[in-house]
């Protein structure tokens, strides 16, 4: 028998399945949802850990996109330095 997956692995791979809009999206219902409704504690902390992953898949994504304009480009990145 295989094992079956956990409820985690799933969650986890359809958070992969997501685009960047997609995931960030999902992560500002769940910050207000966690800022304006009243949630128990199990629930809060199901949405946090869910908030969690979103970040750093968000910051992954990023982080490659940025990675692939540098290898396009052939050069670093550079900050813009844009008056306020």
């Amino acid at each position: 028998m295989t094992p079956s997956k956990s409820s985690k692995d799933t969650t986890i791979n359809s958070i992969e399945d997501l685009t960047y809009e997609q995931a960030f999206t999902e992560l500002e219902a769940i910050v207000a949802a966690l800022e304006s409704e009243k949630k128990s504690l199990e629930e809060s902390m199901t949405l946090f850990e869910r908030s969690q992953m979103l970040v750093q898949y968000c910051a992954r994504l990023l982080d490659q996109a940025e990675l692939k304009v540098q290898q396009l480009s052939g050069e670093s990145l550079t900050d813009l330095n844009l008056p306020a």
